[in-house]
């Protein structure tokens, strides 16, 4: 897992904390922002685009995922997110699980307050289904 200076930190946050509010939110109120740092240096933002049917939904880690791989990054470095809670949210199941699909990496959590903590997708969803449990299956199958 790569280490991150204090600056790439700030700007992480900065840019997830700009693109919340952006958000699409007009059924939880709950504005979300997600900033992703790929390992060319750049940053792809996402914000969480509600829907009137609320399975729909777009969460903010997931849209900033899809933006970069769209951008044309598949190798990313680190996260953050940005909401309006006390302690600073973490991303639900389903982000985990598309976060996981890309490594292990730095998550920051925030809020507009400041509040900051750090954790890990590893730390978030240990044991995570990913490409290696495929790739187990389909040597099985080989009969490797």
């Amino acid at each position: 897992m790569s280490k991150l200076t204090d600056d790439m930190v700030d700007r992480l946050v900065a840019a997830a904390q700009s693109v919340r509010e952006r958000a699409h939110a007009p059924y939880s109120k709950f504005a979300v922002g997600a900033a992703v740092l790929d390992g060319d240096g750049q940053i792809h933002l996402g914000c969480n685009v509600e829907n009137a049917s609320y399975g729909l939904s777009v969460c903010a880690e997931r849209h900033a995922v899809g933006c970069a791989v769209a951008a044309g990054s598949s190798r990313f470095v680190a996260i953050a997110v940005v909401a309006d809670t006390t302690p600073p949210t973490s991303p639900c199941g389903a982000c985990r699980q598309v976060l996981a699909e890309f490594g292990d990496m730095p998550v920051i959590l925030a809020n507009p307050r400041g509040e900051r903590t750090t954790t890990s997708v590893a730390h978030l969803l240990p044991e995570a289904f990913g490409p290696a449990a495929l790739e187990q299956r389909e040597s099985s199958k080989n009969g490797e």
